[in-house]
């Protein structure tokens, strides 16, 4: 196989002219600090680096890892990308995601898994225009199988952890039969894992398995002065 080297004169000058010539036709800002003229300023990339960690959300025998803690920059980042429409830093936190992922998977042996995502319920993607789970997945590099439905249910952001488990219970059922499907489960964050604890319970219940879980963040949850794992 031939290799062919990079012509040096091409440092990283030229995409940066670039990007200035392109803010001079599209304001941006950055998402994660209002900068202007990148749609992530260098500092606000690095805080995006994954360093994948396990959480413990309640779903006995299934690993769960999440790239990033949802606090600072990320959190914002990814309020700004759920929110307020940002898919321009899709890829980034796709990048980070896909960390995620090959860390739940790590430990498994290597029979094939899919991807199946928790899915945005109608109501949040005809607000949208788009399913954050599912664009992540992509961003990452892989096809999310279509699997899971959502109902409509009250949104989990402003609520405690018991109201979350009850306004989670049967938010997901399966599009149809699963048996001998093997899933790596993926969301965007976890807080007290209510959500996934219900979408595995329906994929469970239609005949397939979830063998991995990964999330882009995890919320670390504060009880007085005690910070915890979510």
């Amino acid at each position: 196989m031939k290799t062919h080297s990079v012509p040096r004169a091409r440092s990283a000058a030229a995409p940066t002219a670039l990007l200035d010539a392109l803010a001079l036709l599209l304001p941006v800002a950055c998402a994660g600090c209002g900068a202007p003229d990148r749609t992530l300023c260098g500092g606000c990339r690095s805080a995006l680096v994954a360093r994948p960690v396990r959480v413990e959300p309640p779903i006995a025998g299934t690993a769960a890892w999440a790239a990033l803690d949802y606090e600072g920059t990320p959190a914002r980042v990814i309020r700004a990308f759920k929110d307020d429409g940002r898919t321009d830093v899709a890829r980034a936190l796709g990048a980070a995601l896909r960390l995620s992922l090959a860390a739940a998977v790590a430990a498994l042996d290597a029979t094939p898994r899919e991807i199946a995502v928790v899915p945005s319920t109608g109501a949040a993607l005809r607000t949208r225009g788009y399913d954050p789970v599912r664009l992540l997945v992509r961003r990452a590099g892989f096809a999310p199988a279509r699997v899971l439905r959502a109902r409509s249910r009250e949104d989990q952001a402003a609520l405690g952890r018991e109201a979350r488990r009850v306004n989670a219970a049967g938010s997901f059922a399966a599009r149809g039969s699963l048996g001998g499907r093997r899933f790596v489960l993926v969301d965007d964050v976890v807080t007290t894992g209510s959500t996934l604890a219900d979408a595995v319970r329906a994929v469970r219940a239609a005949g397939g398995s979830v063998d991995a879980i990964s999330v882009l963040a995890r919320t670390r949850l504060r009880i007085g002065r005690t910070v915890v794992d979510a």
